[in-house]
């Protein structure tokens, strides 16, 4: 590691608060354990977990770095001793426990996919935000061609991905959305029905458009009344996969429509799962979604991009939630 810095720049978060804690700090380079890569960051992506980190609800789980970021792409700068696929040199994107927001970051071996022709700051928008959808949507929610998908959140990098990963595999997709921008945003990404839940009731619409049936599947990250809410808009036998809780994480709910329509109500999060549970959705990611990257026919949508030191305004924008798509940090 000779041609390495000792030392590099990272953002680390002064004490839990605003996004005015997130601070530039200088932070040794880590090195690399047998089955890791370090990787030089050109950029990382902003996540919703990286705000609650901050807020100091979300710690990392133990062994990972404090310093936030989840999702990186770069150039491969060592190797650990077990590494037999990858070189020094090689350009990768890679789904980490933490220590994204930085200019060097360890990930695991099996955690990292290639980065052929996409720019840097589209590859820094994959890993979590793709991990996150295809694992809850198609493996958890197992999705399936004909099926209904509805996606709260249509207009997040979540969303945006879950729109045109659904509408790939030949399901139909309803979203919500908070305002009419961010609804003909979802239009134009293929959705099929955009409901802004501000001025109109996601259920009645839902049945509307479904003549009363309901949606197969629902990919949920905002939880309080919406899960009670879900629960009437779900078809017989439908599905609904929890993956946040931007409301709250608690709710009253009459659970006899649960067992009236034989709903399957799970859930995920993805930063502590097991390292042999992320590999197996990077597998999948590689032969099923990887190809759709590399042709251009999926990609992930980026609103805004921020120098790495400005990761406080980053931030910001996410919390305002105007953006449409990633919000990403360019090292």
């Amino acid at each position: 590691m000779s041609s390495i810095p000792s030392r590099m720049t990272a953002i680390g978060i002064k004490s839990p608060g605003g996004p005015e804690v997130l601070v530039p700090e200088q932070r040794d380079v880590p090195q690399p354990a047998a089955d890791e890569v370090l990787i030089r960051v050109a950029a990382a992506g902003v996540n919703r977990p990286d705000v609650a980190q901050r807020q100091g609800v979300y710690p990392p789980p133990p062994g990972a770095s404090d310093i936030p970021g989840l999702e990186i792409a770069g150039e491969i700068a060592a190797v650990g001793s077990a590494v037999k696929r990858w070189a020094v040199g090689d350009r990768v994107m890679g789904l980490v426990s933490g220590g994204g927001y930085a200019e060097y970051c360890i990930a695991h071996v099996s955690h990292i996919l290639p980065v052929s022709g996409m720019p840097m700051v589209e590859a820094a928008a994959v890993p979590e935000t793709f991990f996150t959808v295809w694992h809850n949507v198609f493996e958890r929610g197992a999705l399936k061609e004909g099926e209904t998908l509805l996606v709260h959140g249509g207009s997040s990098g979540i969303g945006t991905t879950a729109i045109q990963l659904a509408k790939h595999f030949g399901a139909r997709v309803f979203v919500t959305a908070g305002s009419e921008d961010k609804c003909e945003a979802c239009l134009k990404l293929g959705a099929d029905l955009a409901i802004n839940y501000k001025t109109q009731d996601f259920v009645a619409e839902v049945k509307k458009a479904t003549e009363k049936r309901g949606v197969e599947l629902i990919l949920d990250m905002v939880g309080g009344d919406y899960i009670e809410r879900n629960y009437e808009a779900a078809a017989v036998e439908g599905r609904i996969v929890q993956i946040a809780f931007q409301g709250s994480p608690k709710a009253t709910v009459d659970f006899r429509r649960l067992m009236l329509k034989r709903l399957h109500h799970t859930g995920s999060t993805l930063r502590a799962r097991a390292v042999a549970d992320k590999s197996a959705i990077r597998d999948a990611i590689e032969t099923r979604v990887l190809p759709l990257l590399a042709s251009g026919s999926v990609r992930p949508i980026i609103y805004k991009t921020f120098p790495l030191r400005e990761a406080a305004a980053a931030h910001a924008l996410m919390e305002s939630s105007a953006h449409i798509g990633k919000i990403v940090l360019e090292a």
